[in-house]
């Protein structure tokens, strides 16, 4: 028999749980599908929020054939063949055939080259499924012939419903006594994702032999630590394990850092994945507290790519634990965040004139950078001048912290600019 999950995958719009934001009355997704007509897309969320379900419910309105590629098991030979029977099977009263490939993030260039033709003459409409930003993942040429639409993990009331429905509407649960007198513990295990609470759900039911069948939280904290694997590792654990991995190497604790790296290699995450985190948290967590961090983590990103595999757990370690032991500061995370917060408050404000380019006789007549004094034509290569807008002139973002490294650029811009980096008195 199926898993509860397949038995529940909604049919229709109106059963499909939660993505009000895209299928909702009115909302873009819906208006499309009502229409009768889609243009190619890219469904971009965490695990089990229903990408699959959609991409099914949409071939099915339109009444147009389907076909489904894995990113894990296609080649460029399989997406040609399945191009090759779309053309096919292509009427010219009918919508393309859909062509829906579920974890294209795992696509390589060539496998996304092979899909741009297809996608670009309309010879299938391409619905794409990641839990990857695309934009680091997919490729810019096929990115620009897609619509992006981001879907959100389930709600507290998207999941109650969804076990309301398993409780009463399911076949093989109806013939069960089921009471679920407890649901913290199972929206917690499941993390917004409906595919692990209903596999929750049904290894619970059917590790109780007799009726009734009461479900508390410490039952399910129970079964589930005596079945480890019984959840799907790749939904709620995939980033709990991963913040574990970033929370222990921001607080400089390389055994810690080093263990859920273990667990992630352990549990067959994508080293490209791993080593994305790393190169984020290497300029997150520690900055300019160590430049060299980033260099190294670049470095491990560019090495993984190159070896994978086994020997990729290798550099992975050595740049864990390199980012775990060194010095820490956000600063440049935060000045970013402080100038882009600036920016929405005050506006479009004006370029200083000495700042602005002159390419023309006309803008050079108006004042466009006469003022401007080139720093290498003065001791020391600096001299003082205003860079920032006249509102803001005297405005401070960047804030050196309490580390070696920030502490001599600190002095280095007091020496230049005197009272401007002057510490603030407390």
């Amino acid at each position: 028999m199926q898993p509860l999950a397949e038995r529940l995958r909604p049919k229709t719009l109106d059963d499909y749980i939660g993505q009000q934001h895209l299928v909702g009355p009115n909302a873009v997704l819906r208006k499309m599908i009502e229409g009768g007509r889609i243009s190619s897309f890219i469904l971009w969320g965490p695990p089990g929020v229903g990408k699959t379900t959609l991409a099914q419910i949409i071939a099915n309105k339109l009444e147009t054939p389907f076909y489904t590629l894995s990113a894990v098991t296609s080649g460029v030979k399989d997406v040609r063949e399945v191009i090759e029977r779309a053309k096919s099977n292509r009427f010219f009263s009918q919508a393309s055939p859909i062509l829906f490939i579920d974890e294209i993030h795992r696509f390589s260039k060539s496998q996304q080259d092979s899909l741009l033709g297809a996608v670009e003459h309309g010879t299938v409409t391409l619905i794409g499924a990641t839990t990857e930003n695309p934009s680091f993942e997919v490729i810019r040429p096929l990115l620009s012939r897609c619509q992006l639409y981001v879907l959100k993990s389930l709600e507290k009331e998207d999941l109650l419903a969804l076990l309301d429905r398993a409780l009463s509407t399911d076949v093989v649960l109806k013939e069960r006594r089921v009471e679920l007198k407890e649901s913290t513990a199972m929206l917690r295990f499941s993390g917004g994702d409906a595919r692990k609470l209903l596999n929750i759900l049904e290894l619970i039911v059917s590790s109780e032999p007799q009726d009734p069948v009461v479900i508390t939280d410490r039952m399910v904290t129970e079964r589930l630590q005596e079945n480890p694997l019984a959840y799907d590792k790749e939904g709620e654990m995939h980033y709990d394990i991963v913040s574990a991995l970033i929370k222990s190497i921001r607080g400089s604790d390389p055994d810690g850092a080093i263990y859920w790296l273990a667990r992630m290699i352990e549990g067959g995450e994508d080293p490209k994945f791993i080593a994305r985190r790393l190169v984020i948290s290497a300029s997150e967590d520690i900055g300019l507290a160590n430049p060299n961090a980033l260099l190294l983590a670049n470095a491990c990103f560019d090495t993984i790519a190159k070896i994978g595999w086994p020997e990729g757990r290798i550099p992975l370690a050595q740049t864990t634990i390199y980012l775990a032991t060194s010095p820490k500061s956000n600063s440049a995370y935060k000045a970013i965040n402080e100038a882009l917060e600036l920016v929405r408050e005050t506006g479009n404000l004006p370029v200083p004139l000495h700042l602005r380019n002159a390419p023309t006789k006309l803008m050079k007549q108006l004042g466009y950078g006469e003022a401007y004094k080139y720093a290498h034509s003065y001791e020391g290569n600096f001299v003082v001048q205003q860079f920032l807008p006249d509102e803001l002139k005297e405005r401070r973002i960047w804030q050196p912290q309490a580390n070696a490294a920030e502490q001599k650029l600190e002095e280095s811009m007091q020496r230049l600019w005197g009272e401007r980096f002057k510490p603030k008195k407390n």
